[in-house]
């Protein structure tokens, strides 16, 4: 049976969009309905029939939460977006609402045994449907179900509102043009001075990345890192922190101790009191190599300022990217005039579909905006359709901030080709490598979602792992981003030369010099979304704690590499407190298993030979043993199929220390 994707609206204006989501949102509820009232009224004899018909309705609400996320951050028409927040927030809320039906509960827990007809599949969505549920607080009484689903909706309301305001929030310096000495010569050339005679700098990643790096001006490269610290204080903060003192109410109330206890007991670190425990563990991993890239940052800045005892946070890029010239001969506007956009996008799609074996076909779709690129994927063996990516890439007014791959449907074999997004924020002309890299970390979430939607359960489609391991395969991919050898297939100048194989090795040892303030940076994330966190139930057990702000002096101070900048506020646009709320330690939890996962093409085991990039029995045991399952295992399981050994510390140590 051939499966059609999801037909989006014809035109990108406000009332097609209105009535194209109004009536999806019906006919899902409607249909999700249907199939819950069923199950609990007339509950099915056959385990594997309830779950399936569980399977389905939380899988039509959880797919509008996340089509009202995607929307409510691409969308160009403010109204549109906020009706998809609405979308969001009622699909999230009939969600609670059946988490905490005891009814519902009550024919889960009756089905009979706790292996489901020699199913492993459905053996584990039946366990994880009866964790759900206790983890929701249906057993409580009726009063306390009552004040869970209020505070979930209101955090649901919460996560939107900060959301928001990270993405609106864009700051603006102005600057005479003679300031902007040193920046690129495109930048420049897209850059016009207006009216007043001043050239406007945004704090968008296309605007900002580039002063902080090239502007000779001091004034000018403090001016904008100081703009980009100050988005979204003082709005956010009141929202952080009732959202902080809600999960810890939440937590409380299902029977952990603190918020961090509660989201851990779903993640391979188990517990909460491990996140400290491994923030310490890289951040002591990390104090030499820190310590050695800090001394070289600050012998190159005494060249110029001679009395400074540190360098300020607003010219460490800057002279990060000094260090790189002169002692790397790395020039970061000579790297730029290989990776004109088109071409790195182009190179992308041709590495990913030679390493997993997957074409790309180009298609004329409607979407939300123009810019938006759209692709079938298939299997390039057998021309098997496996679903289709739409590329938003560049920034625009409105538009979500960061970078991100969002959902648009999940996939399940036989109903429904998984879609995805991938949304950035990237020049349309020369980009940086820190950006290429990026955007083969993204693109790493893309095929995991799409490779991961062929099974039998909504439950475990797409990147449906453990959180703290979501991160491993996008930082794994990131490594083609590097390799000399793939960088010249589509890294070419003007003329056509290709990116020269000294020039990406250079780049390479420049990049191995910033890896401990890279470490310790991350590290003080880390710390700052989880003891945020652990400072909440500090507060509710009565102790006096601080401002958001001042805790997070702290932390950088104990973890950071580079000093507080002041009069910022970095916490309030940091979007990350959303989603991962105590568990941004993930990205460097999953970098340690990415790191390890490599090795296995590192070394070249199998028909590729010593390093290669794209041995083709490692690359389809990695495609078919770690995305293609989705959660059907456990992370670690997943890990030790493709490695043939359990995951561990020492690839990343070696890393770390080289």
């Amino acid at each position: 049976m051939t499966l059609d994707p999801i037909s989006l609206p014809a035109s990108a204006d406000a009332a097609t969009w209105t009535q194209w989501l109004d009536a999806r949102s019906a006919a899902e509820l409607d249909a999700a309905r249907e199939l819950v009232r069923a199950v609990r009224t007339s509950p099915p004899d056959d385990p594997r029939s309830a779950l399936h018909a569980w399977d389905r309705a939380t899988g039509k609400v959880g797919g509008l939460a996340a089509l009202g996320s995607l929307i409510g951050n691409v969308h160009p028409d403010e109204s549109v977006r906020d009706l998809a927040d609405a979308m969001e927030q009622d699909a999230q809320r009939l969600l609670t609402e059946w988490s905490l039906d005891r009814g519902l509960y009550d024919v889960f827990a009756a089905l009979d045994g706790t292996v489901v007809a020699d199913d492993a599949a459905a053996t584990r969505l039946l366990e994880k449907v009866r964790k759900g549920f206790r983890r929701s607080g249906v057993d409580k009484d009726e009063e306390t179900r009552e004040r869970i689903s209020k505070i979930r909706d209101r955090l649901t309301g919460l996560d939107q509102e900060f959301s928001k305001i990270t993405r609106d929030d864009v700051r603006t310096i102005r600057v005479a043009p003679e300031r902007l000495a040193g920046m690129p010569d495109d930048w420049l050339a897209a850059h016009p001075a207006g009216d007043d005679g001043l050239v406007e700098v945004t704090t968008d990643y296309p605007d900002a990345i580039p002063a902080r790096m090239f502007a000779l001006d001091q004034d000018v490269r403090r001016d904008i890192q100081t703009a980009f610290l100050q988005r979204g204080w003082p709005e956010a903060e009141p929202l952080l922190e009732e959202m902080f003192a809600l999960r810890q109410e939440l937590a409380t109330l299902v029977g952990y101790a603190d918020w961090a206890s509660y989201d851990a007991d779903v993640k391979m670190i188990g517990t909460g009191s491990a996140i400290p425990e491994f923030i310490d563990k890289i951040a002591a991993a990390a104090q030499g190599p820190m310590e050695s890239d800090m001394a070289v940052l600050l012998e190159r800045y005494r060249r110029d300022y001679p009395e400074a005892t540190e360098i300020p946070l607003y010219d460490s890029f800057f002279y990060q990217r000094l260090v790189q010239e002169e002692q790397y001969d790395v020039d970061a506007q000579r790297v730029r005039t290989y990776l004109a956009f088109p071409k790195v996008r182009q190179g992308l799609l041709e590495v990913t579909g030679r390493l997993f074996g997957l074409r790309y076909e180009e298609v004329d779709v409607p979407t939300w905006h123009d810019d938006v690129t759209s692709y079938d994927v298939f299997r390039a063996d057998s021309g098997d359709a496996l679903g289709r990516i739409h590329l938003d890439l560049h920034p625009r007014e409105g538009k979500y901030k960061h970078a991100a791959q969002f959902t648009l449907v999940e996939g399940v074999a036989g109903e429904q080709l998984p879609e995805g997004v991938l949304v950035c924020n990237f020049s349309r002309g020369l980009m940086e490598h820190d950006h290429v890299t990026t955007l083969f970390h993204e693109f790493g979430h893309l095929l995991h979602h799409v490779l991961a939607g062929h099974g039998e359960w909504y439950r475990f489609a797409g990147v449906a792992t453990e959180w703290d391991f979501v991160e491993a395969p996008s930082q794994m991919l990131e490594e083609w981003a590097w390799d000399p050898s793939v960088l010249r297939t589509f890294a070419t100048d003007e003329a056509g030369e290709p990116i020269p194989t000294e020039l990406v090795e250079a780049m390479r040892r420049s990049d191995d010099y910033g890896k401990g303030i890279y470490a310790r940076t991350q590290m003080f994330y880390a710390a700052m979304s989880y003891y945020f966190h652990a400072d909440e139930a500090r507060r509710a057990a009565g102790e006096q704690v601080g401002s958001l702000t001042d805790r997070m002096i702290a932390l950088q101070k104990e973890y950071g590499a580079l000093p507080y900048l002041e009069g910022t506020h970095m916490f309030a646009s940091f979007g990350h407190l959303g989603g991962y709320s105590s568990a941004y330690y993930t990205y460097m939890w999953s970098l340690v298993i990415a790191k390890d996962m490599f090795s296995a093409f590192d070394s070249g085991s199998g028909a590729g030979g010593a390093g290669d990039m794209f041995a083709p029995d490692v690359a389809t045991r990695y495609r078919d043993r770690v995305l293609a399952p989705g959660g059907l295992k456990d992370a670690a399981d997943l890990v030790a199929d493709f490695l043939g050994r359990p995951y561990s510390f020492d690839s990343y140590a070696a890393w770390l220390a080289r």
